[in-house]
């Protein structure tokens, strides 16, 4: 038996408490190159312990609903962004802490254009796009010590595909 989350939408403000939303909402905040591109300047909050920022590729598989959640994860030495390679929207799971266990989880569902950046230390599910190719930058701590800690739930939860 598994308990049911309802998917909502990524938007900044609902996902504020958990980290940054990567997006182009709003005007640039500065116009560049002779006027053919538009910055939107410092989206996100890198928050590294030791170590160094490093940008890596993931590739991971996309995947069907109903998507089952029964690990958590985080990482208490850095932020992590993830930063969508293709124009499509992926699953994005989170969970306040509590005593070091994940509260109650929430579900959002990003729109393609959506990346993310959780705050070091945020409780959140694996890499979940619903679309292939499931590639992304990821731009997170490097360096030595551990820096994951996980978290299993006796009770699954189920994420349906509808917001």
């Amino acid at each position: 038996m598994s308990t049911p989350l309802r998917l909502e939408p990524l938007t900044a403000d609902e996902f504020a408490p958990f980290g940054d939303v990567l997006d182009t909402a709003g005007a640039p905040d500065k116009m560049i190159n002779a006027g053919m591109c538009g910055r939107y300047h410092d989206r996100a909050t890198l928050d590294f312990g030791d170590g160094k920022a490093g940008i890596s590729l993931f590739d991971a598989q996309a995947r069907t609903f109903p998507i089952i959640l029964d690990m958590m994860e985080r990482h208490p030495e850095g932020s992590q962004a993830f930063v969508p390679m293709s124009y499509t929207g992926f699953v994005v799971i989170v969970a306040s802490d509590e005593d070091g266990r994940p509260t109650m989880p929430r579900a959002f569902l990003s729109q393609a254009g959506q990346g993310i950046n959780f705050h070091r230390g945020t409780w959140h599910g694996v890499l979940t796009p619903i679309h292939a190719p499931g590639l992304f930058a990821v731009i997170d701590r490097i360096g030595d010590g551990a820096n994951l800690q996980e978290h299993w739930f006796e009770t699954p939860f189920t994420i349906e595909g509808t917001t």
